[in-house]
């Protein structure tokens, strides 16, 4: 690292959310497989878009078919994908947008080391909380039966831990409530927080 430089940019962050309309922020969507992580989080991508913000969504078994395709599920594995997807948001907050990931990250430790990792405000951590039975209910792929059997180890919920958030920025029932609900609370939850403003309420009522 000696070697390296830290290059100082012209175009800044607070630049580039002048230029944007809105604050950039890490939406931290955490909870068992089966839980409404993903489906959540591009719900909430989508609104973000009809109100005219820049938003992607990292989604858990899509970075694994690239960025992290080299890694396992061991604890060591699932650690470095939280490490490497964190750094990655971190650069999507640099340019003003906001980045929504959707992944099990069961490990309160790499949550809170991508918290730390960007500014106070930054790092929005949404706890979708749902019973491991109404998990396994919806799980249309037969995963968490395979689990339970023993063919995959290591599987969050059953022969792996899943360490929920103390003190998440928001936690959604996602077990009971339906999806346009709890897409609501994280809408308000972004114009409670100033992350998103005025311009969007404007842009959304005339998309």
């Amino acid at each position: 690292m000696s070697n390296l430089t830290w290059h100082h940019v012209s175009v800044t962050r607070k630049r580039r959310e002048r230029q944007n309309g809105h604050r950039g922020a890490i939406l931290w969507f955490t909870g068992l497989s089966g839980a409404g992580k993903s489906t959540i989080a591009h719900a909430v991508e989508e609104r973000l878009h009809t109100l005219g913000c820049r938003a992607f969504v990292f989604d858990g078994d899509n970075v694994r078919h690239g960025l992290c395709s080299d890694l396992g599920f061991s604890n060591q594995d699932r650690s470095e994908n939280i490490r490497r997807i964190g750094e990655v948001a971190k650069l999507f907050v640099e340019a003003g947008t906001i980045a929504l990931t959707a992944f099990i990250s069961p490990f309160r430790q790499d949550r809170d080391r991508v918290r730390h990792l960007v500014q106070p405000g930054d790092f929005l951590e949404i706890y979708c909380r749902c019973p491991i039975e109404v998990c396994e209910a919806r799980d249309v792929k037969g995963i968490y039966a395979r689990a339970r059997r023993g063919e995959i180890p290591d599987f969050t919920g059953i022969s792996s831990p899943y360490k929920a958030p103390l003190n998440p920025e928001l936690e959604l029932d996602t077990g009971v409530n339906t999806i346009e609900n709890e897409v609501e609370k994280v809408i308000t939850l972004l114009y409670r927080l100033n992350i998103v403003g005025a311009g969007q309420a404007v842009r959304g009522a005339t998309a």
